[in-house]
């Protein structure tokens, strides 16, 4: 349920016929890190916003910070390649992208990693001044997970795509 309360999301339905769905990514202790819960709650309010007949767009959106600074790292690092194989890791990450209502991304400040890919998830982004986007996994030593590197790709060519993904460098809007 829309309505239901949500530990990492404030979910509301807003515009002066209340209805545009309006999702906001609420972790700002860590800049909106992609953590399981989140992404838990994010398919549940999604959900219950493609369900709602009343509900014709979503905005998802996080802080004037961070959009979403990427996947959550100290909850990943103790994984191992095993657990994440066999334990369905980022099962479900893709819930935005199979929504048939139109979404749209609302990024300022950072938008990284994962937070990039889930932007890109999205039908449309509009971006502010101060957002950041960026594919720094590999000053991890890992690479985009989530389908970043193909949809990076989409949306900004291949040049930038690889210059982004092998440097870690942001672009801003």
């Amino acid at each position: 349920r829309a309505g239901a309360a949500f530990q990492y999301l404030l979910v509301q339905k807003t515009g002066t016929l209340k209805n545009v769905g309006l999702i906001q990514l609420n972790r700002p202790q860590a800049l909106n890190a992609l953590c399981d819960g989140l992404m838990a709650e994010l398919g549940r309010a999604l959900e219950a916003m493609e369900r709602d007949p009343r509900v014709g767009a979503i905005v998802l959106t996080g802080s004037q910070k961070a959009f979403a600074a990427g996947a959550d790292i100290k909850e990943m690092q103790s994984k191992t390649f095993q657990e994440c194989y066999s334990g369905g890791f980022l099962a479900g990450w893709d819930k935005v992208s199979v929504v048939r209502k139109p979404i749209i991304a609302a990024v300022n400040g950072y938008a990284l990693g994962g937070g990039c890919e889930l932007a890109m998830m999205c039908d449309i982004i509009y971006a502010g001044e101060k957002a950041q986007f960026g594919q720094p996994e590999i000053l991890l030593g890992t690479i985009p997970g989530a389908g970043g590197t193909q949809r990076l790709t989409r949306a900004v060519g291949k040049s930038l795509a690889m210059e982004m993904v092998l440097t870690g460098d942001q672009i801003s809007a």
